[in-house]
């Protein structure tokens, strides 16, 4: 197959999206297929048919331990432009079989690519435009779920300037966990015990449009759970060696272990399956997923999230749980394509 693996854009998870693009692209070309690999946002200045053969950038594959700064990336586009499609990218798309996202967080993650790409009938991989949209807002999220007998933490959605913020850091209750309403990546989450660090969270929140989710913290075990065609992969616990599963803890090699499958009692297995699903389903997503939970002493999965996109970087966990039901990276890069083909014909 003829695939074109997007990648970059213009988010703060970009460099991860940079990462997970490259393992793709080689993953591909080692399986056979003419895998071209692209940033969205930057694009080319070459013919885009010859990036179907150019190097994979294999530099990109490490992730810096701070996310990017934006205004650099937007300083390097050749040509410069407000649009998040780069110069080539739209072109290079519609030469492929199918468009490989690997990409993460805003304006990748969020439904708006997907929709551009479906209005030019391009195929993409992963959940379609409106359950991509959905799942990026965690308050909207969070509404859908609750009735449906999934245990999520209390949480309040807080639209606030600087001046509201006095009021906020008295009035909302401790110990809390404050994140951006369509993030990920963990960049700009900060979880919260006093008064004095709840103004810093929410004084730093304003750099994410002073828009968040403040949700009750949940003391317990981190597990995830992937999903791929509609079935649950084993779980996987992470335990950080240091603070939380933040963005650096996430993507530096080493600075957290992962067990897979998780250690756990199987009744928890079975839970954590069902949850995620239940999540899954009712967003109306399709292909693959991975849903973050805690999980208290009492064996409860707290669900906090769902991504549409996982990570696919050398760290990143749903090829780990793939793996540990015999499905290796290759294979699950072409399970994602072959059944991302299958959700666009039926109109998912």
């Amino acid at each position: 197959m003829k695939i074109v693996v997007l990648a970059g854009g213009l988010s703060g998870e970009r460099n991860v999206s940079l990462s997970s693009g490259c393992k793709v692209c080689a993953a591909l070309r080692e399986r056979g297929h003419q895998a071209a690999f692209i940033d969205m946002y930057l694009g080319t200045q070459e013919a885009p048919e010859s990036l179907f053969s150019a190097p994979i950038p294999a530099e990109l594959t490490k992730i810096d331990r701070q996310a990017p700064d934006l205004e650099q990336v937007k300083a390097a586009r050749a040509g410069g432009g407000d649009g998040q499609f780069g110069p080539g990218v739209l072109a290079l798309c519609r030469m492929a079989d199918a468009v490989f996202l690997a990409l993460h967080g805003a304006c990748g993650e969020d439904g708006k690519v997907q929709a551009a790409l479906e209005l030019l009938g391009i195929p993409y991989t992963g959940a379609g435009y409106l359950g991509s949209a959905i799942a990026m807002d965690k308050d909207l999220t969070k509404r859908i779920v609750a009735p449906l007998g999934v245990a999520t933490p209390k949480w309040e959605l807080v639209a606030y300037g600087a001046d509201d913020i006095p009021a906020l850091t008295d009035r909302l209750e401790l110990p809390c966990v404050v994140k951006p309403v369509a993030s990920g990546s963990s960049i700009g989450v900060s979880i919260v015990h006093n008064k004095a660090a709840l103004d810093a969270a929410l004084t730093g929140g304003l750099a994410f449009g002073g828009v968040c989710v403040v949700e009750q913290y949940i003391a317990g075990r981190e597990i995830q759970v992937g999903i791929l065609e509609d079935r649950a992969l084993p779980s996987i616990e992470i335990i950080p060696k240091t603070g939380f599963y933040d963005y650096e803890n996430k993507y530096q090699p080493g600075a957290a272990e992962e067990i897979c499958p998780s250690p756990i009692p199987a009744e928890w297995e079975k839970r954590l399956s069902e949850a995620a699903l239940t999540v899954f389903h009712a967003l109306g997503l399709s292909v693959y997923s991975r849903a973050d939970f805690m999980v208290t002493q009492d064996g409860t999965p707290w669900f906090l999230e769902i991504n549409t996109l996982p990570g696919m970087t050398p760290t990143s966990l749903l090829p780990q749980e793939a793996a540990a039901v015999g499905i290796g990276y290759g294979e699950l890069c072409e399970k994602i394509i072959e059944a991302s083909l299958s959700a666009r014909r039926s109109g998912k």
